[in-house]
């Protein structure tokens, strides 16, 4: 692959984010209405390739109902304010209300309550208890300590989210998560992230997890990239990531991983071209947290923002656009692929000819030669 020279003592890669690359019209058309959006992981399909991102401004019990009965999965974060407290919505409520500068340091102060066990599987039981798919999120740091309350919770999906997720984490002061161990053990599948490059993307499907994040620091919340200096342009990480899928899947003699990418899907068409570049499905935050019934009321944050140490996001408003269903169904009362995702999804499909994700895979891109707006 081509390399850039930054100076003469250091050589890059160039890599693509969602905004520089299109995908291009085949010789064929559908009818938008006989295109099929649905995908399955494990033993459990979904209407749509949409799952809802653990965070608190985006997933309560409530609405990881209503995404369930929608089509789609909404992932509880295990770790935010409806494990730490038995009624978050003055909490909730407060966060939405928050100026200043004093955002951040109050919201270290709200997230410190320790997490409560019981908690945990009060909420998924309300989850379950709906009849749709459970699936529940903790870091890599706290499962150790909770997994088994998930799993005998009656989690259908196990999901471990951090900024960056290895296979090979090293600590001098404690013994790290040993994922293939981990997974091994477990009776329920596994969803794994983030990872943004191949090597580290095949090192985490070689445990056994049933599906890859895609992503670091990517999402419309997270200030990593201004913090560390790190972030992966995720139309090359996804395709990076499908090829190691591919590999993986002639090296395990047919064992198939799902690629799920995870941050920079804002709109529309960006989950169009995060399938084109290989994913089966897309995992979404700040676009859902733009629903008027979600729980952040018009703002969104994720786990980074209100991080003890280095906090390396920040609450955004977002703004309420519409309704949940509205956001995923239409119809749409705006032109920016802010609303309709699902309707925009469809039509992509079947403007370049394609009836299915796994077939809309191959459809061709182009690196754009120009800056989307």
């Amino acid at each position: 692959m081509t390399e850039i020279e930054i100076g003469r003592g250091k050589r890059a890669r160039q890599a693509y984010t969602f905004d520089d690359i299109a995908i291009v019209p085949s010789r064929r058309t559908r009818d938008p209405e006989e295109v099929s959006v649905s995908w399955q992981i494990d033993a459990y399909h979904f209407d749509l390739p949409i799952m809802a991102a653990p965070m608190d401004s985006v997933v309560s019990p409530a609405s990881a109902i209503a995404i369930g009965r929608l089509g789609g999965l909404g992932v509880l974060d295990l770790e935010g304010l409806w494990t730490r407290y038995a009624d978050p919505q003055p909490l909730l409520d407060e966060i939405a209300s928050l100026g200043g500068s004093d955002v951040t340091r109050r919201m270290q102060e709200i997230y410190a309550e320790p997490i409560k066990p019981e908690l945990i599987t009060a909420r998924l039981k309300e989850i379950r208890d709906a009849g749709v798919t459970v699936a529940g999120a903790l870091s890599p740091q706290r499962t150790q300590e909770h997994w088994r309350t998930v799993v005998d919770a009656g989690c259908d999906l196990f999901v471990i989210r951090g900024t960056t997720v290895s296979a090979e984490h090293v600590s001098g002061r404690a013994e790290p998560l040993n994922l293939k161990r981990f997974i091994y053990e477990l009776d329920v599948p596994v969803i794994v992230g983030g990872a943004a490059t191949y090597t580290a993307a095949l090192h985490l499907m070689r445990t056994g997890a049933a599906g890859v994040l895609v992503g670091f620091g990517g999402g419309a919340a997270s200030t990593t990239r201004q913090t560390l200096g790190i972030h992966a342009p995720m139309a090359t990480a996804v395709a990076d990531v499908a090829a190691a899928r591919r590999d993986y899947l002639d090296e395990s003699g047919g064992r198939y991983v799902h690629v799920i990418a995870d941050g920079s899907v804002g709109r529309a068409g960006d989950i169009v071209k995060a399938v084109a570049c290989g994913a089966d499905a897309v995992m979404i935050g700040a676009a859902l947290a733009r629903a008027t019934d979600a729980p952040g009321q018009g703002y969104h944050w994720g786990s980074e923002a209100r991080h003890e140490e280095l906090p390396r996001g920040a609450r955004v408003h977002v703004r309420g656009a519409a309704p949940l269903k509205e956001l995923l169904f239409g119809p749409a009362h705006t032109a920016d692929g802010t609303t309709n995702m699902i309707g925009a999804l469809r039509r992509a499909m079947a403007t370049t000819g394609y009836s299915d994700l796994k077939e809309f895979q191959r459809v061709e891109v182009v690196v754009n030669p120009y800056t989307a707006q």
